[in-house]
């Protein structure tokens, strides 16, 4: 795994704001917020902060996915929202390559997942100790060596898509933890979180929020 960190520099793209929210198109590469050590301060919630010093974390994206985040303006949306998330009431959708050709056109994994101790912060397959995590999957197209996906995770584990999708035996293409070989080959990790669905934290309404996939 590469240790330098070297976030990109884009400057923020808001998708939606108003009282209550901002929902924004995270860059790959930069960190939902700060890690350990001076080095890891620049976080998409620090640059947000710096314009809009109410701003509240509700989830987190990994580093390498790029995609739609939203975050509250205020306690009330930061728990409103909290809760959807918690609850399973968010609807989340990715789109992945990933190496080779996956036989099925739509399926689920359905495996336990761990943290792996040693080799943190990578996680892992535990069927006795692992909490339960869901996703759904639907194969988009097909390329020589290569299957774009569209990913819908029932559940919110760390890296539940990397593992899952490496679990059917198609890793995605550039990711530093899972992939090996020529699937390491990408200029990026090839996930995205493309669209989010939820209910506005002032009178319910449903929202749907989409960035462009940008591979």
């Amino acid at each position: 795994m590469d240790t330098i960190y070297a976030p990109p520099q884009d400057p923020l793209k808001i998708i939606h704001m108003d009282h209550e929210i901002l929902v924004v198109d995270k860059p790959a590469g930069l960190l939902s917020v700060p890690g350990k050590g001076e080095h890891l301060a620049d976080c998409l919630i620090a640059r947000i902060k710096a314009v809009f010093p109410e701003v509240l974390l509700i989830h987190r994206l990994d580093r390498d996915t790029s995609g739609v985040m939203i975050f509250a303006l205020t306690p009330h949306a930061q728990r409103h929202i909290g809760l959807q998330f918690e609850k399973r009431q968010t609807k989340k959708t990715y789109v992945a390559w990933v190496q080779g050709h996956i036989a099925e056109k739509t399926g689920t994994v359905d495996l336990p997942l761990i943290v792996d101790w040693p080799n943190r912060p990578r996680q892992m397959v535990d069927h006795e100790n692992g909490k339960q995590a869901i996703t759904d999957w639907r194969v988009v197209r097909y390329t020589e060596d290569q299957t774009r996906v569209r990913l819908m995770p029932k559940t919110g584990r760390s890296h539940q898509l990397r593992v899952h999708m490496l679990a059917l035996g198609h890793p995605i293409m550039g990711d530093p933890f899972y992939a090996t070989g020529v699937a390491r080959v990408a200029p990026r990790l090839m996930l995205h979180a493309e669209q989010l669905r939820l209910r506005h934290p002032d009178g319910g309404a449903g929202l749907s929020f989409t960035a462009k996939c940008p591979f």
